[in-house]
């Protein structure tokens, strides 16, 4: 993730425009007119020969003549040229290049490679950056930057928007100026060549003058630092994207192509989630969620009452609430006696709470006084339909007054148009959201939900992973080698079975014959009653092929059912490779459930885990939800609730609740598995039961292929690297254990805080901390491994990792060449060498990731941790900026 002059992308302090021109609706024309309209303060350079002058500025003939090297320069030129004047703004000594020419992907140069990587090769011979091409540009208001090739001017505002599309971003400049919508900044990335989404969203993480960040996605190249870099900026500000292309064709680039119901789509809404990003549909709902996002306070909860003075309104917002998976609160019985008593005639109903027609202010604001006090209530929905005998006016000050401090949200409905603009406008000043329809209202309602809980995921503590999972990777990837060995595609169903029970995933008991006669054998080994199919990969409906058959009770039975099955399969399916029979024990539990689970691979995400529905009324329904690896149990869960079945799992009528626990930590096993085995292609477990008992795995196949790259590199998020645990001893004797940190060890990382000494916590922190909030907590805990770097030291008593005993944590920079560290040990073990062993073991990972320089901050008063730098080699300078601070550095070349 580079963030290498992206300041010169920005804030430029010259931009050049090669191919400006004069002719009329030119894009070197247009470009040059935005450019001086924007204001930029800084010089503007057209180059082109044609000219003297461009628009009235001195022109130049040729790149090399310009008077100085330009922060950005616009390339507007035939494809053909590009390369060229790439290279010669690489020797003027260009930091970025914005390339609108279109195509470059599809043109050759003479040694055959595309115009598009010969630029890209420049660009990064002379560390130049590229935004494009076929980019429509960058416009940055309060910069006066304006070099895009768009037909209106945008208002500053503090909204960042990130576009795919050049169309769409022209459409939305347009549509955002009539509603009179302001942009702290407007990027089109076209082909993300070089600068890419991640790159973008990496440095407005950090634009104070950017308070949301609006994106239109048709597709990610750089799948793991887009997530990264989203991730990341979601803990700061809200990040609203539409997605092109929802309605696709399902993924087919696994073996089970044919069977899991996973589309590209499933994806990109599972990595939306897990990035804590919120996913809308169209262009209005994209302005209407950053408008809501921005007036509303904290949603407290999902929990909405609606108070209105009409029935079909309030009606129609609770049916496009429940439709949408929300809640209508249930009103405590005094908040029920409390509206009947203090509005009497001139109350209705309850559910939802209906006023009558002529409501006047006062009863307005009675009742939502008490709605408000009710904490069974997390936001209210005001609705007003207009009366000749109330004023809509009146109604909205009664409406704003009567919130006083509440924390609570309210947003408002008022139906109509010519007698409640007044209205809407009171409303918008007092910064409340406010609505022309009760669907609308509902809907956005309803996307602060998915936001909240969104946000709640990327902070919550994860559950703990029974201890009983405990799998042996070496003897599932043996067992997977020796396959591909063989040149095999998938594994036979006793390997399959073999490796998922390695990763304790419970399978029904299952072996497979080459013949009706050795079914017959097996089956008195197995005993009865037991479950015949055909083996064979072209058989996918064995049901309706009649390649399946139930309860048998003798060998008698096997032998004849065998031989009638292979006759009529091979006089339905003549081209079917037929590899024998399956013979499973019968499972029985009438109040199970049947689900599906698996993994599959992504081109663009890598392997991701689904969940849903299984049987006849999974494919109807596609029922089916994702997740990417790696799952935790809380994870697992979210995943879970993301289906409709998963209410059906809590318990219906005469079915009990089934073992959610064991559904999760079926999830989280195969999450570990892919994670492990970077040869497994993918998962398909097409039959699992789950019940009050656990599941079973009933059907199930992997299919394999040569790793093409370790595990860790083929995963979107990077999973925990339990390769750096080491395990060391203390002069003193004292056995520790130094790992990377866990989000699992948010509650033991409290108690470590919890017990420094007040001083300890001023010298790491620079001032005098009282608490650490969750929030806090799960920051320090639920690192990005590619962003930063924790390292812990446990206690080790009988194998068991007790007590935090310190850490040692880097902050690496977006280019990594240098790091930032803080380190902070138990107050009772300072001095016993576990400081210098944290450090040590901090710079040893530093120089394996390559980095050029490790940097901390130190009070001058801390002399212990001054001496233990000078120890290991850093050198001291003084800060400044803060003369209380000193500044060490460390080579790591």
């Amino acid at each position: 993730m580079s963030q290498r002059h992206l300041d010169s992308l920005f804030r430029p302090r010259s931009v050049a425009v090669i191919g400006a021109s004069n002719r009329p609706k030119s894009i070197g024309s247009v470009v040059m007119r935005n450019l001086l309209r924007g204001g930029l303060p800084g010089p503007i350079l057209p180059v082109n020969p044609r000219y003297k002058a461009v628009a009235g500025i001195l022109a130049y003939p040729t790149v090399q003549s310009m008077p100085l090297a330009p922060d950005l320069a616009v390339v507007c030129t035939p494809p053909r040229t590009v390369p060229e004047f790439v290279q010669e703004l690489g020797i003027k000594g260009a930091r970025t290049v914005l390339i609108m020419s279109r195509d470059l992907n599809r043109h050759r140069d003479e040694s055959g490679r595309t115009l598009q990587e010969t630029v890209l090769g420049t660009a990064r011979k002379h560390s130049m950056r590229i935004l494009g091409p076929d980019c429509l540009g960058i416009i940055v208001p309060r910069a006066g930057l304006n070099a895009s090739f768009g037909h209106t001017d945008i208002t500053q505002g503090n909204i960042a928007f990130i576009s795919q599309s050049d169309s769409l971003g022209i459409a939305v400049l347009d549509w955002a100026g009539s509603k009179g919508i302001g942009f702290s900044h407007f990027i089109s990335l076209g082909d993300c060549s070089d600068i890419d989404f991640g790159d973008i969203i990496d440095y407005l993480r950090g634009d104070p003058h950017s308070t949301s960040i609006l994106l239109y996605i048709e597709s990610i190249k750089n799948a793991r630092k887009f997530i990264s870099a989203a991730r990341s900026a979601s803990r700061n500000k809200p990040l609203v994207v539409i997605k092109s292309g929802r309605l696709n064709q399902p993924a087919d680039n696994t073996l089970f192509s044919r069977e899991h119901p996973v589309s590209t789509d499933d994806i990109y809404d599972g990595v939306f989630r897990r990035a804590g990003m919120l996913r809308v549909f169209d262009l209005a709902e994209l302005f209407d969620a950053v408008e809501t996002m921005a007036r509303d306070k904290p949603l407290r909860g999902d929990r909405l009452a609606i108070l209105s003075n009409g029935g079909g309104p309030a009606m129609m917002a609770r049916d496009i609430l429940e439709d949408q998976g929300g809640r209508l609160a249930e009103l405590s019985e005094q908040t029920k006696e409390e509206l009947r008593q203090g509005l009497q005639d001139e109350f209705h109903e309850l559910e939802p709470v209906r006023i009558i027609d002529h409501a006047s202010s006062e009863t307005y604001a009675q009742a939502l006084e008490i709605l408000i006090k009710d904490q069974n209530v997390d936001a209210v929905m005001v609705i007003h339909v207009p009366s000749a005998f109330t004023s809509s006016e009146d109604i909205a000050g009664a409406v704003i007054n009567s919130l006083g401090r509440t924390r609570k949200n309210v947003i408002t409905v008022w139906l109509g148009e010519k007698d409640t603009t007044q209205a809407r406008r009171i409303f918008a000043l007092a910064g409340i959201p406010t609505y022309e329809t009760p669907d609308q209202a509902a809907r956005l309602f309803m996307y602060m939900v998915r936001y909240r809980r969104n946000q709640e995921l990327l902070m919550e503590t994860p559950d703990t992973v029974p201890r009983e999972f405990s799998p042996r990777p070496e003897e599932a990837r043996a067992i997977v080698r020796n396959a591909l060995e063989e040149d095999r595609e998938h594994l036979s169903i006793a390997e399959t079975n073999e490796v998922l029970s390695i990763y304790t995933i419970p399978m029904v008991t299952t072996r497979q014959a080459a013949d009706a006669e050795e079914a017959s054998l097996i089956s008195r080994e197995l005993g009865f009653p037991l479950a015949l199919k055909i083996s064979s990969p072209d058989v996918q409906d064995k049901k309706h092929a009649g390649a399946l058959s139930l309860d048998l009770e003798s060998s008698q039975d096997i032998l004849k059912t065998a031989r009638a099955m292979l006759a009529r399969v091979e006089d339905s399916y003549p081209e079917a490779n037929i590899e024998g029979f399956i013979l499973q024990k019968m499972a029985r539990s009438p109040t199970a459930h049947e689900l599906t689970a698996g993994i599959v691979q992504d081109p663009d995400f890598g392997p991701v885990v689904y969940f849903g529905q299984g049987g006849t009324a999974g494919k109807a329904y596609k029922d089916v939800a994702v997740g990417l690896p790696p799952l935790n149990m809380t994870l697992a869960k979210e995943l879970i609730q993301r289906t409709r079945i998963s209410k059906l799992l809590e318990g219906h009528e005469n079915r009990p609740a089934v073992d959610m626990q064991a559904v999760r930590l079926t999830l989280v096993q195969l999450s570990q598995l892919i994670i492990d085995l970077p040869e497994i292609k993918g998962v398909n477990i097409k039959t699992m039961l789950a019940d009050a008992n656990g599941v079973l795995v009933l059907d199930a196949r992997i299919s394999i292929a040569p790793a093409r790259s370790s595990g860790e590199e083929r995963l979107s998020i990077r999973p925990y690297p339990e390769y750096l645990e080491e395990r060391a001893e203390l002069p003193s004797g004292l056995k520790i254990l130094l790992r990377p940190i866990r989000p699992e060890d948010e509650r033991k990382h409290q108690e470590f805080v919890e017990s420094l000494s007040a001083e300890d916590l001023r010298m790491r922190f620079m001032g005098y901390v009282h608490e650490f909030s969750h929030s806090q907590l799960a920051q320090l805990t639920q690192i990005d491994y590619d962003r930063e770097m924790a390292f812990i030291a446990c206690a080790l008593e009988n194998g068991d990792h007790k007590d935090t005993l310190g850490v040692v944590r880097c902050f690496f920079d977006p280019d990594n060449i240098r790091a930032e560290f803080a380190i902070v040990v138990s107050s009772a073990l300072k001095g016993k060498g576990l400081g210098t062993m944290l450090m040590n073991k901090m710079i040893r990972y530093c120089r394996q990731r390559g980095l050029k320089e490790l940097t901390g901050y130190v009070l001058r008063e801390n002399e212990a941790m001054l001496a233990l730098a000078e120890k290991l080699g850093f050198r001291k300078e003084n800060d400044p900026d803060d003369p209380e601070i000193s500044i060490v550095r460390l080579d790591l070349k």
